[in-house]
């Protein structure tokens, strides 16, 4: 029964990813176009992926901890010694696609990160040519002395007198 329960939660666990990895795809689209009433919206609907990734991840883990009772943290590979044939090659076929999904998952959000640095850097330079650049302010001795021409350069006393 707790084998059933695991390969479940799992192949949810792998739904969840691919939907999440679907609105980091159209994250990009929507960070492209500029649109951010759209990317509000989305960036609720990630969270709402996450969390609901959470909880079948502790879904997961309760199933593996039935499945094992003497190992604290069991893994899946842990798993593995007390499920059937048919049901360890299930596991096996739907732990690769939970990695492949979760690596597509990061090489997309490696792509936003960039593409948000990209934009903040625009920004940034783009406000720096707008605004005026402060003159240096010194709290010391002027560095160019003014030399007037009425002033005897020679000094205040005169020998000759």
């Amino acid at each position: 029964m707790s084998a059933e329960v695991l390969i479940t939660s799992m192949e949810k666990l792998c739904k969840l990813h691919e939907s999440l990895y679907d609105l980091a795809v159209k994250k990009t689209d929507i960070m492209k176009i500029g649109d951010m009433d759209t990317l509000n919206q989305l960036l609720i609907d990630e969270q709402t992926h996450i969390a609901a990734i959470d909880r079948m991840k502790k879904e997961c883990q309760n199933a593996s901890r039935i499945l094992t009772p003497h190992i604290d943290q069991p893994t899946v590979s842990d798993c593995m010694d007390y499920l059937t044939t048919t049901e360890q090659e299930k596991i096996k076929e739907v732990t690769n696609e939970l990695v492949q999904l979760v690596l597509s998952l990061k090489e997309q959000n490696n792509l936003n990160q960039q593409l948000i640095h990209n934009s903040l850097q625009f920004v940034n330079v783009s406000l720096s040519l707008l605004r005026p650049q402060p003159e240096e302010i010194n709290y010391g001795p002027p560095t160019k002395i003014k030399k007037s021409s009425n002033i005897n350069t020679q000094g205040m006393f005169s020998s000759k007198a």
